[in-house]
C-alpha cells in the first residue's frame, strides 16, 4: 500500500498527476482541488495516495489533503460508485460542500454532477449520511458548541444559523451553494437573503 509520494510534479493535466520519487514516476488520478493545489511543474510536492486494484488495472488516486482522500474511500465503499465517479464528485464539491449536500439529503445536487443518477445520488446519501454525521463533529455537535469549536468559515456560519433558530436541512443546502473562502459572516448573510426569498 502507498500512503503518500513526496517528490516533483513532472506533468499534469486534466485528472493527471505524474510525481518523481527518487527516479521513478508515478502517475496519480487526481481532483481539480488537487490539481489547483499542486503548482507548476517542478514543484515540489506531495500527495496522499489511494491504489485502486483491479483484475484489469492498477491505478493511483492522489490527494492534496487528507479529507479530501477521507472522502474518496467513503463514496467508494457505496454500491455503484467507482473511482473515477468518487473522483468526479470531489472534482465538482470540495469535503465541505460534499458533507454539507449528504448530511442535508440533497441528492438533486449530487445529481448534477456528470455520471451521477438519480438512484447513485439516493445512495450516496443514504449509505454515507449517519457516517459523515459521526465523523464531522460540526454536524453532530450543539449550536453552541459549534460556535465555539468554530473549526472552519463554514462551521462557523452552520453554527451561528443555527443558534438563531434555523434548522441544519434548510440551512445545508444553501450554504453548500456558496464558495467556501467567503467570510463566515458573509456566508450567513447570503444564507438569510437566501432562504428569505424562498420563504417568499
Amino acid at each position: 500500500m502507498i500512503y503518500s509520494l513526496h517528490g516533483i510534479l513532472i506533468e499534469k493535466d486534466l485528472n493527471l498527476a505524474v510525481i518523481e520519487c527518487g527516479g521513478v514516476g508515478y502517475a496519480c488520478r487526481i481532483t481539480n482541488a488537487t490539481l489547483s493545489a499542486l503548482g507548476e511543474i517542478g514543484n515540489e510536492v506531495k500527495v496522499y495516495t489511494h491504489m485502486s486494484v483491479r483484475e484489469d488495472a492498477v491505478e493511483l488516486f492522489g490527494f492534496s489533503d487528507k479529507n479530501e482522500l477521507k472522502c474518496f474511500q467513503m463514496l467508494i465503499t457505496v454500491s455503484g460508485v467507482g473511482p473515477k465517479a468518487a473522483l468526479s464528485i470531489l472534482s465538482d464539491l470540495t469535503p465541505n460542500k460534499f458533507a454539507l449536500l449528504v448530511a442535508s439529503g440533497d441528492s438533486a445536487a449530487l445529481t448534477k454532477v456528470k455520471g451521477i443518477g438519480k438512484k447513485s445520488a439516493e445512495r450516496i446519501i443514504l449509505d454515507l449520511k449517519d457516517k459523515l454525521l459521526k465523523s464531522n463533529p460540526v454536524l453532530q455537535e450543539s449550536p453552541v458548541q459549534s460556535v465555539s469549536a468554530g473549526t472552519d468559515n463554514f462551521s462557523e456560519a452552520l453554527a451561528a444559523l443555527a443558534v438563531l433558530g434555523y434548522r441544519q436541512e434548510e440551512i445545508m443546502p444553501v450554504l453548500a451553494g456558496l464558495e467556501e473562502s467567503l467570510p463566515a459572516e458573509e456566508l450567513i448573510r447570503l444564507t438569510l437573503r437566501e432562504m428569505g426569498r424562498k420563504r417568499k
